[in-house]
């Protein structure tokens, strides 16, 4: 060998393909529809935050991210030592598989979910064990205990599930985690937690605090609309957490991140309006969807599943005929983010002439 050659483990690294951006149609306003981003801008307060820290781009972050964390252990009342922050939650989770994960070690998670799983599982040289979902596209949490062995080191769930909708409830959650080893750690991945309804949904919080094996995976990127700006947190014990800083790329998350997220902390108020009504234009795409006689799976999250098969490529089609840029996954389905109310009343119209 006369050349430098990466590590063998690459070569079962599938690649992530991001949501495609739409293609300019004369006379025709198109949407971004397939990356699941919110589409309001960042507040007013926010953006003006932005703007004052940017003068200071020349200089590098707190690589402690000291302000972020303050912010977030009062928000969430958890000691700080429990925090963790990267780039985005698929930052952070990069950060958990490398703290925890060697070659051959394995890595139990739902499939289809969240796509970076099995690529960031394969960087670290452990294996990825994808166990399928229900017929309902939710969870299997009865096969994901058996997938466990005693190489298993990290268990991750996604609720709601990305890109089926579905999310557990907490009572589901924590039977499941009661059937975990203690050694193995669970990683629950709260992307879209902000968009869930319900007197059920699963109180993450509670759940860490009374099994040590517990840690979450939370993101700025979605309900607060900073998807642009990279950066998300865990909360997990502190021995753990303690890991993930020491596995976090140095000065990762940026100055104007940092800002950004502590500002928008201190506009929840305004943010749990957005949120609403991001929630209240589901509701009215589900129904209208629902009325043209689609059955799709209950989304608690910021987008809808068409579970389309073989017809995918058409549905695709007529989507960006209509000037809309989805997100198609194989031969298993299409994800459509909630958007602007033209983006949706579009998806309305599209869905409803292709019929189920």
């Amino acid at each position: 060998m006369d050349t430098p050659t990466p590590r063998s483990a690459l070569n079962s690294v599938p690649a992530y393909v991001p949501g495609r951006p739409p293609a300019p149609r004369e006379g025709l306003t198109v949407y971004k529809v397939s990356s699941n981003e919110n589409p309001n801008p960042p507040l007013p307060s926010v953006l003006e935050v932005i703007r004052e820290q940017a003068a200071g781009i020349n200089r590098y972050p707190d690589m402690g991210v000291t302000e972020l964390t303050d912010a977030l252990a009062s928000h969430l009342g958890v000691p700080r030592g429990q925090l963790a922050t990267g780039t985005g939650s698929v930052g952070v989770l990069g950060q958990i598989i490398q703290a925890m994960c060697e070659a051959g070690d394995e890595v139990v998670h739902p499939w289809r979910s969240f796509e970076a799983y099995p690529i960031v599982v394969a960087l670290s040289g452990a294996t990825a064990v994808p166990v399928p979902l229900t017929a309902e596209h939710r969870h299997d949490l009865d096969a994901m205990a058996a997938a466990i062995t005693d190489r298993t080191k990290v268990v991750l769930v996604c609720t709601p599930n990305n890109p089926t909708g579905p999310a557990l409830t907490h009572a589901e959650l924590e039977d499941f985690v009661a059937r975990v080893p203690r050694h193995v750690l669970v990683v629950v991945d709260e992307a879209y937690l902000e968009f869930v309804e319900g007197e059920e949904r699963v109180d993450g919080l509670a759940l860490r605090r009374e099994h040590p094996n517990v840690a979450l995976l939370r993101t700025f990127s979605k309900a607060y609309g900073l998807a642009g700006l990279r950066v998300g947190y865990a909360v997990a014990a502190e021995e753990l957490a303690e890991a993930l800083r020491k596995a976090a790329t140095p000065f990762g998350v940026n100055l104007l991140a940092q800002a950004a997220a502590v500002a928008s902390l201190a506009a929840k108020d305004e943010l749990d309006v957005r949120v609403k009504e991001l929630v209240g234009e589901r509701a009215r795409v589900v129904s209208a969807l629902a009325d043209a006689g689609w059955e799709l799976p209950e989304t608690q999250a910021n987008f809808v599943w068409f579970p389309l098969g073989e017809r995918i490529p058409d549905f695709v089609a007529a989507c960006e005929e209509a000037g809309l840029s989805v997100r198609p996954y194989g031969t298993d389905g299409v994800r459509v983010t909630i958007g602007e109310t033209e983006a949706n009343d579009r998806l309305i119209e599209v869905a409803s002439a292709f019929g189920r």
